[in-house]
């Protein structure tokens, strides 16, 4: 609890030092010496919104020699050039392209299970995509720990129009941006691998972060992650089908395993007797229940 109050109160009070820099108020100097040109004195607006976010904490522990203008040059460089010579952008680091991320994984590049740097991502191979891409580093609030420039839904989707389009279009979709969902719950924009996605600690898809009773593990199973997995039958980001199914018809779907058509059989035939062709045979979970797994019956039935 203290950590926290201290927290807070470092956060408020950087957000005071960097309001009183913004309204042109005096920065005195130690020693008496004449009080330096701040980047608050043309920047104003960003010197009131960069403080009052996680980042405006760090006025206190870059700035030790009590320079106003350290912790903005401890991503943006050295601003004396830049300032004699009125403003002028070429001299002073813009935050764009690559130079972007090289400032935020100075301090950024940690690498544990929960945290990745942006170098490892599956963003980071388009030139076009850094950090500011998708966070505000001085307009975010201060209760938005991650610094997103926007909602996250909103986020992502400004990019990947596809998945967007699915969501909002499709009678069936996983409810994302209400009651805690959001994309970050299934993926990791820090990731790597297929779709970033965040595996569990088995290595299994995150589905099963939700869907914990169909894990199992059963005696018999059905669909693994050696023959398969919950994307062979189900679309993840939403569909025209009951349960997000790839297929309107169960027995078309079931079919693309259990045939001898193709180049190997995943699973058992369809009995003869169960012609697919006949209405009664069609809808295979009425008596395959246990589409999952069972631990009753070889067939799935209960």
């Amino acid at each position: 609890m203290k950590t926290k109050i201290l927290s807070g109160g470092l956060a408020i009070a950087a957000a005071l030092v960097w309001a009183s820099m913004a309204s042109g108020a005096p920065q005195g100097a130690a020693g008496g010496k004449a009080p330096t040109a701040a980047c608050a004195d043309c920047h104003a607006d960003q010197a009131k919104q960069f403080g009052a976010n996680p980042h405006g904490r760090a006025w206190f522990l870059l700035t030790k020699d009590g320079s106003p203008n350290g912790v903005c040059e401890s991503c943006h460089g050295n601003g004396t050039k830049h300032m004699e010579a009125g403003g002028d952008k070429a001299l002073i680091g813009t935050m764009k392209g690559a130079a972007a991320v090289d400032a935020c994984v100075a301090c950024h590049e940690k690498k544990t299970n929960e945290f990745r740097s942006f170098r490892d991502s599956v963003h980071s191979n388009q030139p076009l995509v850094n950090c500011g891409t998708c966070h505000s580093v001085h307009g975010s609030p201060w209760k938005n720990q991650s610094l997103l420039a926007k909602k996250e839904l909103e986020t992502c989707t400004g990019c990947h129009q596809t998945q967007a389009g699915t969501l909002k279009d499709k009678p069936f979709t996983h409810k994302v941006g209400k009651g805690g969902f959001e994309c970050s719950s299934c993926h990791d924009p820090h990731g790597r691998g297929p779709a970033a996605l965040k595996l569990t600690k088995e290595g299994e898809l995150p589905c099963l972060s939700c869907h914990a009773e169909k894990k199992g593990p059963f005696a018999f199973e059905h669909v693994t992650q050696t023959a398969g997995s919950c994307l062979a039958c189900h679309e993840p980001h939403g569909s025209n089908n009951p349960k997000m199914l790839k297929r309107s018809n169960v027995a078309q779907l079931c079919i693309e395993c259990h045939s001898n058509l193709g180049q190997r059989t995943l699973g058992t035939q369809v009995p003869a007797q169960h012609s697919t062709y006949a209405q009664r045979w069609q809808n295979c979970t009425t008596c395959h229940t246990a589409v999952h797994g069972s631990n009753r019956s070889p067939s799935l039935m209960k």
